[in-house]
């Protein structure tokens, strides 16, 4: 066997990056010295990480990121945000999403909440959880046109599959009756199932009248607040947006 057959076979499995590393082997007489195990470990290494790299991408690129490039390490905690670093670091370790809790992020149009996010949204990418980043009017909308084509069920089973879904905008507009029912069946399909983000420039007080119908707010917020962490976010609206600080081009119109 050829070592030009070894590499189309290895392309043809789809090992693609522990073909172009075997070529490199060939061509790097240094690797020589290495026993047999060590450049087989170096070729199985080579396949695994782009593997996981790979995961990785696919698994941010499908969670259609509002700030695909958010990162924990660049978070702004100046002292006027009052931003609690020790909660944003353990809330970053994901261990919320593994136990099925949930994360409420308050603040004024700017502070950047879907910055903060979005930034959680990267790290539960990175430990290989699935992650939906989506405005509630959108979702909303979705939800009304698949009713239309019979695809209700079908999406919203999708939805309650969603390791870590953020929902942002969250209670901006008052929901009409058919939306509030819409919304509790999102809310319970997830319900101790999955973790979700909830983004809104109004404190969960208000969140009831915003809702409308009393006995399906209640359902809804019931389902939200047990087991949530809460964080707000001081300074926006009269402050240099957050976006401006992280020089952030927005396809929206909040962060």
């Amino acid at each position: 066997m050829t070592n030009e057959s070894t590499i189309n076979k290895l392309i043809e499995m789809r090992l693609t990056a522990m073909a172009d590393a075997y070529r490199f082997q060939l061509q790097d007489h240094s690797l020589s010295n290495l026993s047999f195990e060590e450049r087989v470990g170096l070729l199985v290494d080579i396949e695994y990480n782009n593997r996981k790299n790979n995961r990785l991408k696919r698994l941010i690129r499908k969670a259609d990121f509002e700030q695909g490039h958010a990162c924990i390490a660049d978070l702004n905690y100046s002292a006027n945000r009052k931003l609690n670093k020790k909660i944003v670091k353990q809330l970053a370790t994901c261990e919320y999403v593994q136990n099925k809790h949930n994360i409420i992020i308050m603040g004024a149009s700017g502070s950047g909440k879907t910055y903060l996010a979005c930034a959680f949204g990267i790290e539960a990418c990175k430990q290989y959880y699935t992650v939906k980043y989506i405005r509630l009017p959108e979702l909303l909308t979705e939800l009304a046109v698949a009713r239309g084509e019979g695809l209700y069920t079908k999406v919203i089973k999708q939805y309650q599959k969603v390791n870590l879904l953020i929902l942002d905008e969250w209670m901006l507009i008052p929901l009409k009756e058919t939306e509030a029912r819409d919304l509790l069946e999102i809310i319970h399909s997830r319900h101790k199932r999955a973790s979700t983000i909830f983004c809104s420039q109004f404190s969960p007080a208000g969140w009831h009248g915003r809702i409308g119908e009393a006995t399906i707010a209640d359902a809804i917020l019931d389902r939200i607040f047990h087991d949530s962490y809460t964080i707000e976010i001081h300074g926006g609206d009269n402050e240099k947006s957050m976006r401006e600080v992280y020089g952030i081009k927005s396809k929206g119109d909040e962060i």
